[in-house]
């Protein structure tokens, strides 16, 4: 029984330091997550890619990803959306999807970008700065993901304020729990490379002059 025990204690420290980031981190950016009625206004919303059905249709979890930004824009609350999502050459095409499905929902398509390189959280926050110029945007995107996705953009100098596309219950809630787990110390080690950059290139440009 006591080796039971110890198995026992030893796999629950083990699942708590997994998670600690993942809940530290979710806890920081609490405040900066709201529903769409309490978003206030940006230039731009970002939305993040979740997959395509066989037939090329956005999956639920994206179509409620395109629907809460469609409805932020018909709210005024911004004045662009930033489609950003994977893409291949055989034909699958995230961006394009979404684009397809808020211009149905009425969105002039003049008024969305598209990104078909978004292929990870980091790619579409730092593409989304250094190729579309956002400074300051309204994340759109499962609750789940906000954390990972604010602090990202905050590494790359993007203000932001999360936005909570949970429309409905998922399946598949429990599955990107554990996900971001392991997505989470991804995000920390990419926003770290990204500050110390920034520290660096402060201190090169001080040197410099």
């Amino acid at each position: 029984m006591m080796i039971v025990f110890k198995i026992l204690l030893w796999g629950f420290i083990a699942v708590f330091l997994l998670g600690f980031p993942r809940r530290v981190l979710s806890t920081h950016y609490a405040d900066r997550i709201h529903s769409p009625e309490e978003a206030r206004s940006m230039p731009t919303a970002i939305v993040f890619g979740a997959g395509l059905r066989r037939d090329g249709r956005p999956t639920t979890v994206l179509a409620d990803r395109v629907s809460t930004a469609v409805t932020l824009y018909q709210q005024g609350k911004v004045k662009t959306l930033l489609m950003s999502g994977s893409s291949n050459a055989s034909g699958y095409d995230e961006a394009a999807a979404m684009l397809e499905f808020a211009i149905s929902l009425g969105v002039p398509q003049e008024d969305i970008l598209v990104d078909s390189e978004g292929d990870r959280t980091y790619l579409t926050c730092a593409r989304a700065k250094n190729i579309y110029g956002v400074e300051r945007a309204l994340l759109v995107t499962q609750r789940y993901h906000l954390p990972r996705a604010l602090i990202l953009c905050d590494a790359l100098s993007i203000e932001s304020e999360g936005i909570a596309a949970d429309l409905r219950p998922y399946s598949a809630q429990t599955i990107w729990s554990v996900r971001e787990v392991g997505a989470t110390y991804r995000a920390l080690w990419e926003a770290g490379r990204l500050k110390t950059a920034q520290v660096w290139d402060q201190i090169l440009k001080k040197d410099h002059l």
